[in-house]
């Protein structure tokens, strides 16, 4: 079970092969064995009510849906009715929630079974995940190397091999920086095609919910369970495809290369992160593809927009000024950007983004897509971003680190890495991921893209291949 991808895990379980009880159990032991820090709580008790749950309906003739029955944890910024919701952070310890988040609600209308929370640094702000008092999420690649962030426990629980499939969410690069440092598939949808409603508000449009999966196809059944809105949102998404049945061959398509780093104006690319857009050219040319040099979009100067509404994010998260003192150095600095930021500042910052977007589309909606590495470098070790006496230079070390990722945050757009290259790095062998955006609402033919690179590929590589 614990080499089968969601899809195949589900169909297993609608052919009667295994029940959900059997598959859920195997994922709990596998979960509580785990030494990658993946977890923060596991819940045993509910996930063996849903999943006998799930049993009864199957056996009352219900016909389940692609992802029936199939073990998925929540990343811990999103809330579940009773279970902890401490978002990373000691001033959190010990809350519960009282009610589901709108996209714990599609999960469980998906027929996932909610086996627990992942790791998530303080309130999902930094790219690394090593929360204080636990075990850092590390990538089973090599555990001295984190799984990136802020979905770091939730990349570690699916490469590790507890679960197929994991909720997280991504503000400025935290599914996909996770998927390359951990060898997964990791979307970030276009800007409110995931609705984070009922409970969570859009704000500037940073963040989108979605999942870390092994393969392309699951993560395409994940968006048509989650894409579903929510009375009041602010970006109507349309009618909801079938992201799965869109998988077929996409067309010739034009896609823009860019390696030079986009949101700082200099960043060392390591030449194994070049190398995996070079074997990636070599795909996409073979599939037929036209492949030619895309322009750097924007540069430091205009990102500075990101960190304004980023830092005023990170202020209005409701912690009591007596716990203020407890939280990190990064988050107290962010949080003492976003008491500086005027209420002129930030208006002007939300016009700069949109600017930045037109401006975005003008560079590079020639193209179906665009190509960069995900990340500028391997997988970082433990520590090595974090800074806790520096927590400027911390941010700016992890700009440089992902130099591409949160060009879609700020934009809106789709983009999508996938895990096309591995390397011998110091003697191990690390994941290098490359990242796919694509044009405002084509997240089904960037998944259709995606699709036909992992079939040229032969699939991903896993830890220890």
């Amino acid at each position: 079970m614990n080499n089968d991808t969601a899809l195949q895990l589900a169909r297993r379980i609608a052919n009667r092969e295994l029940s959900v009880t059997e598959v859920t159990e195997a994922a709990l032991a596998t979960a509580h064995a785990d030494e990658l820090g993946a977890y923060t709580f596991i819940a045993d008790e509910d996930a063996l009510a849903t999943a006998a749950e799930l049993d009864r309906r199957l056996v009352a003739g219900e016909t389940p849906g692609p992802l029936f029955g199939v073990p998925c944890p929540v990343k811990d910024l999103a809330q579940v009715a009773g279970w902890p919701f401490e978002a990373g952070s000691v001033a959190f310890a010990g809350n519960r929630a009282e009610v589901d988040s709108g996209i714990v609600t599609r999960l469980r209308e998906a027929g996932l079974v909610l086996i627990g929370k992942t790791a998530t640094p303080e309130f999902g702000l930094p790219c690394y995940t090593e929360p204080v008092g636990r075990t850092p999420a590390s990538t089973p690649f090599d555990r001295r190397r984190g799984a990136g962030g802020s979905s770091g426990g939730a990349g570690a629980a699916v490469a590790g091999g507890s679960v197929p499939i994991a909720h997280g969410s991504d503000g400025g690069g935290s599914i996909r920086i996770p998927a390359a440092a951990c060898g997964l598939v990791g979307l970030k949808a276009t800007r409110g095609r995931v609705s984070l409603g009922p409970l969570g508000v859009d704000g500037p449009g940073l963040v989108s919910e979605g999942v870390l999966t092994r393969d392309v196809s699951d993560t395409a059944a994940a968006l048509t369970a989650l894409a579903p809105g929510w009375p009041g949102d602010p970006y109507p998404p349309g009618p909801v495809p079938d992201f799965l049945a869109g998988l077929g061959k996409p067309g010739r398509l034009r896609i823009g290369v860019l390696t030079d780093p986009v949101i700082v104006d200099q960043a060392p690319v390591h030449p194994e992160a070049l190398a995996a857009v070079r074997r990636t050219i070599g795909l996409l040319e073979e599939l037929g593809h036209q492949v030619g040099a895309a322009p750097r979009p924007f540069g430091e100067a205009e990102w500075a927009a990101f960190t304004a509404l980023w830092s005023v994010g990170a202020l209005g998260v409701p912690v009591p000024e007596e716990l203020e003192s407890s939280l990190r150095p990064l988050t107290r600095w962010l949080r003492g950007l976003g008491r500086e930021t005027s209420g002129q500042a930030y208006a002007a910052a939300l016009t700069a983004a949109q600017r930045t977007t037109r401006n975005t589309a003008l560079a590079w909606d020639e193209f179906d897509a665009v190509l960069t590495p995900t990340l500028a470098q391997p997988p970082a070790v433990h520590g090595e971003l974090c800074d806790e006496q520096d927590p400027a230079g911390d941010f700016t070390a992890q700009c440089r680190f992902t130099p591409w990722t949160s060009i879609a945050n700020l934009t809106g757009r789709p983009s999508l890495s996938l895990p096309l290259h591995t390397a011998d790095v110091d003697g191990t062998a690390l994941p290098f991921g490359v990242l796919l955006t694509g044009r405002w609402g084509e997240d089904g033919l960037l998944l259709a893209l995606g699709a036909q690179l992992e079939a040229a590929n032969g699939g991903w590589p896993t830890p220890g291949e």
